[in-house]
């Protein structure tokens, strides 16, 4: 007669089996109810040797961050504008009685000159002559823990029918 297997019984000393049950630890002779959260998971976590993980920024005190770009209001801007050049009103415009104003996104550099321009809105028939005028214009360079730094901002050029 063959002898019947059966599941070790824990000895009386002994905790019974946990077993994790729809994110829940219970133990093999409950009844599926236990209250005990799940134990955390060590997946992923670092081991004892590992390298130290790096710090975004640094601490280094020779390590400072550089700014690249610095976007200001177009009202500081205008604090620091000193030659202004007029934009020259396009005939074809005038023919056609198109008016407004032509909204730019124009880069400073750090010696007061327009590095970068590009039209955000405004009618395609007056771009062209405000980014020309806005080229042209100078700037007090932007000065930031008394460095001079590029800077970004909107630059706004209206255009008024003579009458």
């Amino acid at each position: 007669m063959a002898a019947e297997s059966k599941p070790a019984e824990p000895a009386e000393d002994e905790p019974a089996p946990m077993v994790v049950k729809g994110g829940k630890v219970t133990s093999k002779t409950d009844s599926g109810t236990g209250d005990a959260p799940a134990a955390p998971s060590m997946v992923g976590m670092a081991t004892p040797g590992a390298a130290p993980i790096p710090l975004v920024g640094g601490t280094s005190p020779e390590v400072q961050p550089m700014l690249q770009t610095l976007s200001i209001s177009q009202g500081v801007s205008q604090g620091l504008l000193y030659h202004k050049v007029a934009p020259v009103y396009p005939q074809n415009a005038i023919r056609m009685q198109i008016e407004g104003e032509v909204q730019l996104q124009a880069t400073i550099s750090k010696d007061g000159d327009i590095s970068k321009i590009k039209a955000v809105s405004g009618a395609p028939q007056l771009t062209k002559a405000a980014i020309d005028a806005v080229k042209q214009w100078k700037y007090k360079p932007y000065l930031l823990n008394g460095e001079p730094v590029e800077i970004q901002t909107t630059v706004t050029v209206n255009f008024k029918l003579p009458h």
